[in-house]
């Protein structure tokens, strides 16, 4: 091979990774807001013909990877972009491309989960695409419980739930209740002629206005579970819940504060969800729902990534 590790390990770092047993790359085109559009998708198509093999492939974090572009091409690909408002990226010890379910439109999405994503996006992806973490972190936003997009298995997840807002006083005891027919888990069923919603209810929102007579009532309060540490692959993690639902406001400083958090506790190379288990749910925790964190943020984002001992 003529080109030397130097050269790939630039290019990859720009989001270009080195296809097997080749001089080729792989691009990584990152959306805002895990959404392309039409016109996006032509440059998309361009650039794979113009600079790559013509063939395009997506990935699991909703970026569209242009196959088969030689190293020489690569800075023309990258302009060429650039000048079409698509960026390449994707790579490194830094905040991967956030990724969203269809929560936006998806009759079970709880909240415009993909509006969420592009705000994540504006902030962190490309407001911190200059901060140096331990290792790679990813994000990702879903609507509901049916959890499409696997929330708890990211270093930060975002999940969507509305709870039944539940009156007993306007239950009829229907003989055929609208509740307990269409809830997915069978948490809710009749009991000595009232609807009862047992503790196995997912808060998925299914049920939230079914009641003709407004038992269950229809609302739009959406709370959310947060989880933190999660992995897939060689070394899998479930993510850990965070031990209380937030609101909405309380997203984006707790997702600052857990990259804060990370920058200033894990070792170089050492996952989010590793340095939990190292250090500890509670602490982290406690740090998570203070400010002490968003306090010295200047100070931990100044200084280098931490080594091991």
């Amino acid at each position: 091979m003529s080109l030397k590790p130097a050269q790939i390990a630039e290019v990859k770092a720009m989001g270009f990774l080195l296809n097997r047993g080749t001089e080729e790359f792989s691009g990584r085109i990152v959306p805002a807001g895990c959404v392309f559009s039409a016109a996006d998708l032509q440059v998309i198509s361009e650039i794979a013909d113009r600079f790559g093999s013509g063939k395009v492939a997506f990935t699991t974090r909703l970026t569209a990877e242009i196959v088969g572009i030689p190293y020489e091409n690569i800075e023309g690909a990258v302009a060429y972009a650039a000048e079409r408002g698509l960026q390449f990226g994707g790579t490194g010890a830094k905040i991967r491309p956030v990724t969203a379910c269809k929560g936006t439109t998806c009759v079970y999405g709880n909240f415009d989960t993909q509006a969420m994503a592009r705000e994540i996006h504006q902030r962190y992806y490309e407001g911190w695409r200059d901060v140096k973490l331990p290792h790679k972190f990813k994000i990702a936003v879903g609507g509901c419980p049916n959890s499409c997009m696997k929330p708890s298995l990211n270093d930060f997840g975002v999940e969507g739930h509305r709870a039944p807002h539940y009156s007993d006083e306007k239950c009829r005891g229907c003989k055929v209740c609208q509740i307990e027919k269409c809830c997915p888990v069978k948490a809710a069923s009749l009991k000595g002629g009232k609807l009862v919603i047992d503790d196995t209810c997912k808060t998925c929102g299914v049920c939230t206005g079914k009641c003709p007579f407004g038992a269950v009532e229809r609302h739009d309060h959406v709370l959310y579970q947060i989880f933190v540490g999660g992995t897939w692959g060689k070394h899998t993690r479930m993510g850990t819940a965070l031990s209380r639902m937030v609101e909405e406001d309380e997203i984006f400083p707790l997702l600052e504060k857990t990259m804060l958090w990370f920058k200033e506790n894990a070792y170089q190379k050492e996952r989010l969800g590793a340095a939990i288990d190292r250090i500890g749910v509670e602490k982290l925790e406690q740090e998570l729902f203070s400010d002490a964190l968003l306090q010295r943020k200047d100070e931990i984002l100044a200084v280098p990534v931490k080594q091991r001992p």
